[in-house]
């Protein structure tokens, strides 16, 4: 490339612009798209020898294709052509691979990897790169000198293993489109837009076979004497390609389907037979290119795929304003197999360049379902529906399809569906599987089922039951739950909990059980099914697409047909409509035995649907294959044991289906996050980093933590100062008490670590003990008592000791509850079985959040450890020594402000510093000031408190991106900084917003207060008065933020001083102090009008107005109202309580006041009786409560007492107006 020749071959310099694109797809091999760029730019033969590389990368958008065309471009102008002084093979690297190797085995820094990634750099563009290349990719000289070094190594050196190519190079830029058609522009009509006119008429004919490799001995190639070709121009109408020539067979050719070809069919790549012997090449032009190259005759100078003139049109009808728009919803769309587009990638591109930028991300076909889903967004649905007409007309001209086109590569296309492009199952949170009948022969295919995360399967096998069924064969290794269509009904929270759903597969036969005697499950013929069991199915089909049931956009629908589906009259087809109709059609895949069956399958749902599932489909590969595939998407130790503690040092196997009986459980294994993943990928890598990332910020403490902070290199998880005590607390407890089950109380304030302190010490004991998390604390404590039995005895007769975790309690109470349930348990086994009890060993650490844990832990006898908002010197040197590690592999970890919050000793001017600073300027008249507010007062007074991504995307007025819930981080800038996304995996990846830090929170509403007088009745009042958060219509999350709510206005605390809580919630003690009565009565009459199911509002109102005000006439009308509402022992309580403080109040002064008239006697008698009965009836119902018992109403008792001795405090009340109506008549004047 020395002493370029600046003047061209004189017939090369008049090469028409086709002749120039011919020499770029042929001889350079870039993509049709950039071709069609210098076609668009009318660059001539006599004009491409002034094109330096800013030109060229100008006109091309991509710095790799630029330095590529530049390179060969360079030597054509010498008369040469580029020969790579790289190994052959570097060439095919696509983009994913050139960044593994420069990142894995050249080792430089992924930031540098990421420019070339960026630049769209593939093999055959690296080969052409020099220093200057990289420099101008802004990638350092030094990493650029070792590249350049590293790749010149490789000819002495064996190929590196990389993982298989994903087909981004230049030459094969549309290779996912290779199998789609190719068309020819035409000419352009007068009064039609470009767009239109580009649109091809098609024509039917056969594209020619690859030849096999010569093996004739190499030789100089010259120019052919044969009288030139002439080149056919773009406007010219297609040709009839030559007749095919077919390979020799061999044995290992594959009999293929009849395939469907057209005359915009992408001709095959041919390679010329490798030889070590060295030649040289006459310089090329379109009459001296070999025919094999022109495969066979010139190439056309672009092949465009009929999507190109669709997406024009379509941005061409765009106004400025809807242009802009597209762009936004465009960077946040994420299609099935693809990521979203770079936001560099749509910056400055006008409509032209925006079609070439989905074409090349998306694909051809992808492209255009992309543009069908981002037109609603806009929203211009008009344009939707003239979009789908073009496409319909476009498929009518590709001729009928007499047979299914064979697709390349349909055990990738099977990784996409189900991973949505990735490289794990981890994108979707839940899977729902359709079946219909299957063969004994094909359940050892069948396994993957296992290894998916089912919601549910809907079975249309009456046999899968049975022995040789679908559902005994799951069954054995996993739990499902079998159902009937018509339990999928009533309120959606009641069904969950009644069926147990995500905790365990359903399994629901939706016509008839062969296994079952019974009239309800007989097989029925389709016209009876229809007429009695579609309904139920339907419903079914109805509750599953609920929003709040199954997040949009993260459940996959897979239609799994092992067995043909030969008529529309077949159930299975009816539940596609009925999912079709709930879905629209999207997260919807089908899986067939055969591609007959599917041929008859796709036909049906075209003519119903009029949608073609060929994209959402896989129909060549067989029940091994797919077995296979996808079991290998799933963690990398389904094969590995998940290992426990046993007596005498021994270890015991923990099966799935073990795991999934224990629902209430969180087991820690000993081997816990081991073979989950290749520890030396860049995947791993990945996972590591956010996991850190995540947790240091303010997320929630994972196992993984530990286990990462034990890997080499890393420096081990900070041991807080009462570790080793707790600790050794616990083996003490286990070695010397005499209990079955012994509680272990540790009390801390809310956000110094007290959950993370007591998971470090279970990991750190997880050899000794056979430890858990209780995942929830709602379930009753016989259910949670028969399963920790469970795990302590599980495959050994000899007991092991178990340390169970209960967080986030509220008290010592609930955990003594559960104690004693454990205890009940043990004995009933104990009379049942030949166990030992005094060698059972069940330990309870229970997590109590208080703003006073030291008052807490002083007046407990039973064990207790406290840990506060401090840290000791020796933690605080172990703090700044992660935060120097933190700063190797994190970008300003200085913005995890959890773990910032904790470095600076828990300093109120550190965080007051923060809050200051974000909330400069802070306009509570914007969305996401607003939203930001109520997620700090919720924080503040309620730890776990959160707001759904759905909801907040909606209160923003952000259009809810199904794979970006980061969106609404970026809708809340400035604030985004002090907020998280975290996700409940119990409840189908329900995903919420949240404060950081709890001490983030509350510095916010006091600098709200004190710098912008925003009071905290402002804020709770805009809550309430905001009609979307109460909204009768299923929202997502929507229950637990009326919860949360709830909770804030009723929760009280712990007093310091004893068992019994403070009067009222510390936000309502607030308020009163603040504004007085009017609010406080405003605020809880306006929640009551919202939480129209909750009697505790009422009741605290009543409260409210007895204690505070003396106004009983108020007080007992709030109190009825909660009566009405619910009637149980605690709103009954509360109406006694109402009746016994007005008589207290009627007490005269025993200095000052008048003694009682006999009139006065008798009225207070009349208000003691019903004191009396309103107690005697609380005491009745106390016995029922269990069966009835309602959520948070317990927090509205008179103590801090549990349900079970509500009956006693009812006695109390008795005893207590006795005593009253005595004193009331010793002071009566008679």
């Amino acid at each position: 490339m020395d002493d370029p020749v600046t003047e061209l071959e004189p017939e090369i310099e008049k090469w028409t612009k086709e002749e120039v694109c011919q020499w770029l797809t042929t001889r350079v091999k870039v993509s049709p798209t950039v071709t069609h760029r210098f076609f668009e730019g009318e660059v001539l033969g006599e004009y491409i020898k002034y094109f330096d590389k800013g030109d060229i990368l100008d006109l091309t958008k991509e710095h790799g294709t630029a330095v590529k065309v530049t390179a060969h471009l360079e030597l054509l102008k010498q008369g040469r052509t580029f020969q790579s002084p790289f190994p052959e093979y570097v060439e095919r690297w696509s983009r994913e691979q050139v960044y593994q190797w420069i990142t894995e085995h050249a080792q430089i820094d992924g930031k540098h990897a990421d420019q070339l990634l960026e630049g769209r750099v593939s093999g055959d563009c690296l080969v052409c790169f020099q220093k200057q290349d990289f420099l101008d990719l802004k990638v350092p000289t030094g990493p650029a000198v070792k590249i350049l070094a590293l790749l010149r190594g490789l000819k002495n050196n064996p190929e590196p293993v990389l993982n298989a190519a994903v087909n981004t190079s230049t030459s094969q830029e549309e290779a996912a489109t290779s199998s789609q058609p190719r068309s020819r522009k035409k000419p352009h009509k007068k009064g039609k837009k470009a767009s239109e006119a580009a649109i091809p008429t098609l024509q039917k004919t056969e594209t020619p076979r690859r030849e096999a490799p010569r093996t004739e001995a190499p030789r100089r190639e010259a120019p052919r004497t044969e009288a030139p070709r002439t080149v056919t121009p773009w406007t010219e109408t297609p040709r009839t390609e030559a007749p095919r020539r077919e390979a020799p067979r061999t044995e290992s050719t594959r009999t293929e389907a009849p395939r469907r070809e057209t005359a915009w069919k992408e001709a095959p790549r041919r390679e010329a037979p490798r030889t070590e012997t060295p030649r040289t090449e006459a310089p090329w032009t379109p009459t001296t290119a070999p025919l094999h190259a022109r495969d066979p005759g010139p190439p056309d100078p672009v092949q465009l795929h009929p999507a190109l003139p669709l997406l024009l049109g379509i941005l061409e009808d765009l106004g400025k304003g809807d242009l802009k728009k597209f762009r936004f919803h465009l960077r946040e769309l994420r299609m099935c197999s693809n990521d979203a587009i770079p936001q560099s990638r749509l910056e400055d591109k006008d409509r032209t360049d925006l079609a070439d930028v989905m074409l090349q991300h998306y694909g051809p076909d992808t492209a255009l379902q992309a543009m069908l889903r981002v037109l609603p967004m806009i929203p211009r649905q008009d344009l939707k529906e003239g979009l789908k007409k073009k496409m319909g007309r476009l498929k009518q001209q590709c001729g009928p399809k007499d047979g299914l086109r064979r697709e390349a590569n349909q055990g990738e296309k099977l990784n996409n569906l189900l991973t949505c492009g990735g490289n794990s199952l981890g994108f979707y949170n839940e899977y729902v599987v359709v079946v219909n009948k299957s063969a004994p022969q094909q359940l050892e295919y069948l396994e993957f089922l296992k290894t998916l995360k089912l919601f549910c399967v809907l079975d249309f096998d009456p046999n899968s039951a049975a022995i040789d069924g679908l559902c005994h064969s799951y069954g054995e290794s996993r739990v499902a739950n079998k159902h009937d269509p018509a339990l999928f009904v009533g309120e959606t929270g009641d069904v969950i909990k009644k069926l147990n759903l995500y905790k365990q597969t359903s399994w629901v036969f939706c016509n008839g059980r062969e296994d079952l005697d019974s009239e309800s499950c007989k097989v029925l013929d389709y016209k009876t099914w229809l007429r009695t069991a579609c309904r139920d199915v339907e419903q079914l089909v109805s509750f599953v697409c609920k929003p709040e049931v199954l997040l949009q956009g993260r459940t996959l629908i897979i239609f799994l047909l092992l067995s043909p589906v030969l008529t529309e009259k077949d159930p299975i087809f009816d539940t596609y409509n009925a999912f079709y109709k709930n879905t629209e059609g999207e997260n919807i895949i089908s899986i067939c035995e055969s591609p007959s069956t599917f041929e008859k399958w796709r036909l049906m749902v075209e003519g119903k649907c009029d949608s073609d599932i060929s994209q959402q489909a896989v129909w060549e590969l067989s029940l091994s294959e797919i077995n296979g595939t996808v079991k290998a998407l799933g963690p990398l130790d389904q094969s590995s044991d998940r290992l426990l503690p046993s007596s005498d040092s021994s270890f015991v196997v923990l099966t799935q289906k073990q795991k999934d009986l224990m629902t209430a459980l969180d087991i820690l294994c000993l081997n816990q996050c081991e073979k989950m993943y290749d520890e030396h990928s860049t995947v791993f890598r990945d996972f590591k980093i956010r996991v850190e990332a995540e947790f240091f910020r303010g997320g929630k403490v994972k196992w993984w933590n530990f286990y990462l902070c034990e890997k080499p290199k890393a420096k081990p998880f900070i041991k807080r100062d009462k570790y080793e005590k707790l600790k050794q607390m616990i083996k003490s407890q286990s070695d010397q008490s005499v209990d079955v089950c012994t509680l272990l109380n540790l009390f801390h304030h809310p956000g110094c670590g007290g959950t993370t302190l007591a998971m470090h010490v279970m990991w750190g004991l997880r050899q000794h003990f056979r430890c858990a998390v209780l995942k929830d604390n709602t379930l009753p404590h016989p259910e949670i008592a028969i399963q920790v039995r469970e795990l302590m005895m599980l495959k050994n007769e000899k007991p092991s000791p178990v340390l169970l975790l209960v967080d986030d309690s509220k008290d010592t109470v609930n955990a003594q509850n559960l104690v004693t349930c454990i205890k009940i348990a043990i004995e009933e086994s104990c009379l049942s079985r030949t166990i030992d009890a005094p060698s059972c060993h069940i330990i309870i650490l229970n997590c109590v959040r208080s703003q006073s844990p030291q008052d807490l832990y002083r007046q407990r006898s039973k064990p207790s450890l406290f840990i506060t908002s401090s840290i000791t010197p020796k933690e605080q040197v172990e703090f700044e020594e992660k935060l120097l590690e933190l700063r190797d592999t994190h970008t300003k970890p200085e913005n995890f402000y959890s773990f910032m919050i904790m470095k600076s000793n828990f300093d109120p001017k550190y965080v007051e510093g923060l809050v200051h600073n974000t909330l400069e300027n802070f306009d509570l008249s914007t969305k996401k000031a607003q939203l930001f507010a109520f997620l700090s007062l919720l924080k503040t007074y309620v730890f776990d408190s959160e707001i759904s991504i759905s909801l907040s995307e909606e209160y923003l007025g952000l259009k809810m991106f199904k794979w970006n819930e980061d969106n609404v981080l970026e809708g809340m800038k400035p604030y985004s900084n002090f907020l998280i996304i975290d996700q409940e995996e119990e409840w189908g990846g329900y995903k919420f917003l949240r404060i950081l830090h709890h001490s983030i929170a509350s510095a916010c509403i006091e600098e709200l207060e004190r710098t912008y007088l925003v009071k905290a009745s402002d804020i709770i009042m805009s809550i309430l008065h905001c009609d979307l958060f109460f909204t009768t219509t299923p929202k997502i999350g929507k229950g637990n933020l009326e919860r949360s709510i709830q909770r804030m206005l009723i929760q009280r605390q712990s007093r310091k001083d004893g068992d019994e809580r403070d009067t009222f919630s510390p936000l309502i003690e607030k308020i009163h102090k603040q504004q007085g009565k009017g609010m406080i009565q405003d605020i809880f009459t306006k929640a009551s009008s919202r939480l129209v199911e909750s009697a505790s509002i009422p009741q605290a109102l009543a409260r409210y107005f007895y204690l505070n005000e003396r106004d009983f006439t108020e007080a007992l009308n709030w109190a009825e109202k909660a009566k009405k509402i619910r009637e149980n022992s605690y709103t009954v309580n509360m109406i006694g309580q109402v009746y016994k403080n007005q008589l207290k109040s009627n007490i005269p002064s025993k200095k000052n006041g008048p003694p009682c008239s006999p009139e006065d006697l008798d009225a207070n008698i009349n208000l003691s009786k019903k004191a009396v009965t309103a107690f005697k009836r609380a005491e009745q119902l106390s016995n029922t409560d269990e069966l009835n018992e309602a959520p948070w109403d317990d927090d509205e008792s008179e103590d801090n007492a549990a349900k079970s001795s509500y009956n006693f405090f009812s006695y109390v009340g008795v005893l207590k107006v006795a005593f009253l109506v005595f004193e009331i008549t010793i002071l009566t004047v008679l």
